[in-house]
């Protein structure tokens, strides 16, 4: 096996990997972080844009949960995003933006940087495998990100089409289903383990590959479970040990 990559046995006829996408294949902090200032200078904002980006991916669990509970319909997450965004407008005292500027900051999750490794990763995985997205944000957010970061999708596939949001079990069979194998045969590839332990119970492969930087410097990512049934450093790791 290449170096920073372990597999254990039941690896054998993957035939798709699914990639789990903010946090895992881009970096949605300091994405943001990058937007926020260029708005803070334009606008004269002297604003931490650190914890308003946390405090803004904070907001997405609760929100999509408000779906399921039924207090909002089924609602993409362009729009839980300018939901969540609308109320740190407020919290953080920014009264001032127009309502296209309001728009173009909330369409900062469709232009998040790839982590380093990612597009040479997902480049060379692609040789072997099929390669989709699988992720809690909507169609257009996927595929706007994808040519934002060149990330090189195969497929692009969101837990909008099965009106679930992940880890609901219908979100990891659809995608299954649209890649045409059995559940057995598709690997989720994720920074997140609640994630992986979802896949897990549909029956997919599982695949940790860990980002301690996700929530800044200093971050650390949680150790790998021994359930998953590979752990690699990176992508280029990741690629490098499936062709090893």
């Amino acid at each position: 096996m290449g170096a920073g990559f372990t597999a254990s046995a039941a690896t054998s006829g993957i035939k798709a990997l699914a990639f789990d996408v903010f946090g895992t294949v881009v970096d949605w902090r300091s994405s943001i972080i990058r937007d926020g200032k260029a708005l803070g200078k334009a606008k004269g904002l002297a604003i931490d844009w650190g914890k308003f980006a946390d405090r803004w991916r904070a907001g997405y669990g609760p929100a999509m949960n408000r779906v399921r509970k039924g207090e909002l319909p089924w609602t993409k997450i362009d729009d839980l995003h300018r939901l969540i965004l609308d109320d740190l407008l407020k919290e953080f005292d920014i009264p001032n933006l127009t309502e296209p500027e309001k728009v173009h900051f909330n369409q900062v999750w469709h232009r998040l940087d790839p982590w380093p490794d990612a597009v040479a990763g997902l480049t060379r995985l692609k040789r072997k495998f099929l390669i989709s997205t699988l992720s809690n944000g909507n169609t257009s957010l996927l595929a706007n990100m994808a040519k934002w970061g060149k990330l090189p999708w195969d497929v692009v596939l969101s837990a909008e089409m099965s009106k679930h949001y992940k880890p609901d079990r219908e979100v990891y069979l659809m995608a299954a289903d649209y890649l045409g194998c059995k559940p057995s045969e598709l690997m989720m590839v994720a920074a997140h383990k609640s994630d992986l332990h979802a896949a897990r119970q549909a029956g997919l492969k599982t695949a940790y590959v860990p980002r301690p930087l996700e929530r800044g410097p200093g971050g650390k990512a949680d150790p790998p479970d021994p359930e998953f049934d590979v752990v690699a450093k990176d992508f280029i790791a990741l690629a490098v040990g499936w062709d090893a």
